[in-house]
């Protein structure tokens, strides 16, 4: 999609402005289904880098996520207003593949909302059997 969808954009920037991180989405880009749970992007980058700093070889690579980045706080706005979502954060997500989901504790995956093909509300449960 060239184009993303305004009315996933417009639920993307409410995960945002609310804060909320329980908002279950599903959704398909090219080669994949993910389904699962929406973060906003500050909770979303504590938490990967969270698992990279418990992890001795990959530890320096969590500077990545906690460093501020200049290009969400875009200059000429009014205080208190945020640039559109660019991507959706999912947590507790599963690539759907036949009948399971990977991984089985479910990860977390950063999408373009530029890449979505289709979306839905909700999760799509799947068989770990």
């Amino acid at each position: 999609m060239s184009h993303p969808d305004d009315l996933l954009v417009d639920l993307a920037a409410r995960v945002e402005s609310e804060q909320h991180s329980r908002m279950s989405l599903t959704v398909v880009i090219p080669g994949a289904v993910i389904t699962g749970r929406l973060a906003p992007e500050a909770m979303w980058k504590q938490r990967v880098a969270e698992v990279l700093r418990d992890s001795a070889q990959l530890a320096p690579f969590s500077d990545v996520f906690t460093a501020p980045d200049p290009d969400r706080d875009p200059g000429g706005e009014s205080p208190g207003q945020r640039a559109r979502p660019t991507h959706l954060h999912f947590h507790v997500a599963r690539i759907l593949q036949g009948n399971f989901g990977i991984p089985d504790t479910g990860g977390m995956y950063r999408v373009a909302l530029e890449d979505v093909n289709a979306w839905t509300v909700g999760d799509i449960s799947y068989s770990d059997q």
